[in-house]
């Protein structure tokens, strides 16, 4: 009589066991690239995180203490193009690094990032003019949607299930905002700038997703990931592309001028503190450019659209401390939302990582 083998399938890997795959995988990860390489993308996705609220902070000050002009705050955000600029120079006269040779077709792309980032920022002033610092920096979550499908469709990135589903659950999100549109409209907006600055809001967001794209293109094809020097190159550039572009529709408008009359009456501290506004605005954004751009020049355009996302719940906090936005049950379920969607591509994400490294 033969005896048949009593067979059961393995047990399920404990979570001590799963807990040992991810940090053996998160160190095989980490070896896997220099130390520099770690130090880099971790200072930039610092600068992401911190930068870009402070600068969504202060653009809403600069509205709530008495500035009014959208072409003032856009100026600002670029007026600090001399920062990376001034960073660069030490790698030049220590001989570092040398500066790339700018052909016929790097200054096109130059000149064609400046030109969308000066309307994307001038979109942000619009949306931050009429939208609560909470519900602008909810509805900006979007730009990981375009981020993903733009870094898809320009440089190429694999999209994967997860980041599919972090786009719907984030789109989501931006909805349930939508449909709370009417709980906290600032006083003396009416319902059609609210509209006009949610609208602008989420077409500002595709166009952040479209130059996180374009500058992996160009980094991939154009300048090559040869130092991280480049990075601070191309934000120097395109900075200054976009200051002129501004600095052009600021006199078209007669801004100049008005810089005065608005810190004349600025609320807290007149032209000391309209200037430290305007100051601040610059450095932060520059700063946070300069780590989003650097995020996607180590890693990719998704990653930069996740760090983008993951500073909703930093700035949303912030603003009902310090600002007193309200935060209705739909903001605070749309919060969630997002955050889950983050979550979802970061796990997904790893598990797409570990699967193709096996």
């Amino acid at each position: 009589m033969i005896e048949e083998e009593n067979t059961k399938p393995d047990d399920p890997p404990s979570l001590r066991q799963k807990a040992a795959e991810v940090i053996a995988a998160s160190l095989e990860t980490y070896r896997s690239r220099p130390f520099s390489f770690w130090l880099l993308l971790c200072l930039s996705s610092g600068a992401m995180l911190t930068a870009f609220p402070a600068s969504s902070l202060l653009s809403r000050l600069y509205y709530s203490d008495g500035g009014q002009s959208k072409w003032i705050l856009s100026w600002a955000a670029v007026a600090g193009w001399p920062l990376p600029a001034l960073l660069l120079l030490p790698l030049y006269l220590l001989g570092k690094a040398s500066p790339t040779p700018l052909s016929p077709a790097l200054c096109s792309w130059y000149a064609l990032l400046g030109f969308l980032s000066a309307a994307d920022n001038l979109m942000y002033a619009w949306a931050y003019a009429y939208l609560p610092a909470s519900t602008a920096s909810l509805v900006a979550a979007s730009s990981l949607a375009f981020s993903a499908l733009f870094g898809r469709a320009v440089a190429k990135n694999r999209l994967s299930l997860s980041s599919l589903n972090a786009v719907v659950v984030i789109t989501a999100g931006v909805a349930i905002v939508a449909l709370d549109s009417g709980s906290d409209r600032p006083p003396g907006v009416t319902a059609r700038q609210y509209a006009l600055g949610f609208a602008l809001d989420v077409l500002g967001s595709a166009l952040h997703g479209l130059i996180f794209a374009l500058s992996e293109l160009v980094f991939a094809r154009v300048l090559g990931r040869r130092s991280f020097h480049v990075v601070l190159e191309q934000q120097a550039a395109v900075s200054l592309c976009a200051f002129a572009f501004t600095s052009a529709g600021l006199a078209a408008a007669e801004g100049f001028p008005a810089m005065r009359r608005e810190a004349a009456r600025f609320a807290r501290g007149g032209e000391a503190a309209y200037a430290n506004v305007m100051v601040w605005t610059a450095v932060t954004f520059q700063l946070g450019v300069l780590g989003g751009t650097g995020t996607l020049f180590l890693a990719s355009t998704v990653l930069a659209g996740v760090l983008n996302a993951v500073r909703v719940p930093l700035t949303s906090v912030a603003a009902v401390i310090w600002f007193h936005d309200p935060m209705s049950g739909f903001k605070i379920l749309a919060l969630v939302i997002t955050v889950w969607g983050f979550a979802s591509y970061m796990v997904g994400h790893t598990s797409v990582k570990k699967t193709s490294a096996s």
